[in-house]
């Protein structure tokens, strides 16, 4: 395994992060679209966004615990994988409940991711400037993307179609954790250090 500097790691994870929080934002633009095409009622519409923020919020400590059980890289590549895969399946879902479902799974994907990438800042970044600077990066990153979200998440359903604010995190989702397996190094268990 390659060694990176510190703000590399940082770069990475914080990708990741984005994601997560990008998701939640961009999917409430493209809800109007999304309910036309997939013809749900207004009442079910709203769970599209619930289905995944009560997943999401519901799971942080699980997915906490599970980076401290079995590594914190280990944690967010399973976690990012798995949002990459749900991603994928959101954007060809064809049913109403499909998407509800996927939208649930794609938030407990996203609890695992967090926590271990917010850890590996952590432990990357032990104290002083460097670790105040990185937490306030990051703090910058998870605000950021709620922002960014209704940006692009406007424009790729103006342009591409709803389907495309899932569809867009395939790629990223891959590429980043190849660059994350490869570079960021294992942690060992939280009570061994």
């Amino acid at each position: 395994m390659k060694t990176i500097s510190k703000w590399m790691i940082f770069l990475l994870v914080a990708i990741a992060q984005f994601m997560v929080v990008l998701d939640n934002a961009i999917t409430n633009v493209a809800l109007p679209s999304i309910k036309t095409e997939l013809g749900f009622s207004t009442e079910t519409l709203q769970w599209v966004v619930t289905a995944y923020a009560l997943a999401f919020g519901g799971f942080l400590l699980l997915g906490g615990r599970i980076a401290d059980l079995y590594g914190r890289r280990n944690a967010l590549l399973g976690g990012m994988a798995a949002f990459t895969l749900f991603s994928f399946l959101i954007g060809v879902s064809q049913e109403p409940w499909q998407l509800i479902v996927l939208r649930a799974f794609q938030g407990l994907s996203g609890a695992f991711m967090s926590p271990a990438a917010l850890s590996i800042v952590l432990v990357t970044f032990r104290d002083g400037d460097a670790r105040n600077k990185a937490l306030s990066y990051w703090t910058l990153v998870s605000t950021g993307g709620a922002a960014a979200g209704l940006l692009l998440g406007g424009l790729l359903t103006q342009y591409f179609g709803w389907r495309w604010n899932f569809l867009v995190n395939v790629p990223i989702g891959i590429i980043v954790g190849i660059l994350i397996a490869r570079y960021i190094p294992a942690h060992a268990k939280e009570e061994k250090e």
